[in-house]
């Protein structure tokens, strides 16, 4: 067994965004920032820009699982990200290959809706996601309009982020990180529910920005490198929420295209760690 230092590695199985600013092209700028080596299994093309989605072609199923079985053969992954699937049969061929090489960090961000309101999964795929994937993620990354979905009702409020993040816990995944950005107020509050009981609440001031484009996939991609990197999990995601506060912050000025622009993602990237 080769002793070589090799760097932290994250496969994200995921979506493609033509505009740079989600999916795939989010997920490795967020690898790279945070020191780790990205790869990609790309599950659909989306033709996507700052305004909207205009098409979705998805991978063949056959194409898909050749991407991952190709990376993972050759150099495998500390940590694994979860986007955008779109079909029932996507989310088999992912939780197979969750099982078949043992990948112990998942990270599940449920992508049901863009920030533009494009709905971007099947009906009949979510109940598939729960029962194959939730069991397998280390954590599931809901936003309010995708927990909604989940539960089949509305959270209009704060007091309401915690008896969710519970009700999406017993659908059975062992963590669930609910993100309370979209309600009204000056602070945006994330809550982190373990199935030990811990709870974390996570409270920081509102960045007024219209660049908030991809932070659902940012802030999973920042999660799932942390733990590539040996955080524990309450660390990962306090540390990724940091990083992902920072670059709304650092982008919030800036103008591109005409809608829903991106984060800076590489605001301060740091160099590729080394594992030993």
């Amino acid at each position: 067994m080769s002793t070589k230092p090799h760097y932290p590695r994250v496969l994200s199985i995921a979506g493609s965004d033509s505009g740079g600013g989600a999916g795939i092209q989010a997920d490795l700028k967020t690898f790279s920032a945070l020191g780790c080596y990205g790869m990609t299994a790309i599950t659909a093309i989306t033709a996507q820009n700052t305004q909207g989605v205009r098409a979705i072609h998805g991978v063949p199923i056959d194409v898909l699982k050749s991407q991952i079985e190709a990376v993972l053969d050759d150099i495998g992954t500390d940590a694994l990200k979860i986007g955008m699937l779109h079909a029932p049969e996507v989310v088999e061929v992912v939780a197979w290959a969750i099982r078949h090489y043992g990948i112990r960090l998942v990270v599940l961000d449920p992508v049901m809706i863009a920030t533009s309101g494009d709905r971007l999964i099947a009906e009949e795929t979510v109940a598939v996601l729960v029962k194959e994937l939730f069991p397998l993620a280390s954590v599931v990354t809901p936003n309010l309009d995708e927990a909604e979905l989940l539960l089949g009702h509305p959270i209009s409020n704060q007091a309401e982020l915690l008896p969710a993040a519970q009700a999406l816990l017993a659908l059975g995944a062992p963590a669930v990180l609910l993100k309370g950005g979209h309600l009204a107020g000056n602070q945006v509050v994330d809550v982190l529910q373990l199935a030990s009981g811990e709870t974390l609440e996570l409270a920081a001031p509102r960045i007024d920005s219209a660049n908030v484009h991809g932070t659902g996939c940012t802030l999973s991609s920042a999660i799932a490198a942390n733990l590539a990197l040996g955080q524990e999990l309450s660390l990962a995601v306090k540390n990724a929420r940091r990083y992902i506060l920072q670059a709304i912050e650092a982008g919030r000025a800036v103008r591109t295209g005409l809608g829903h622009g991106p984060l800076n993602h590489g605001f301060a990237p740091v160099a590729m760690h080394l594992m030993p």
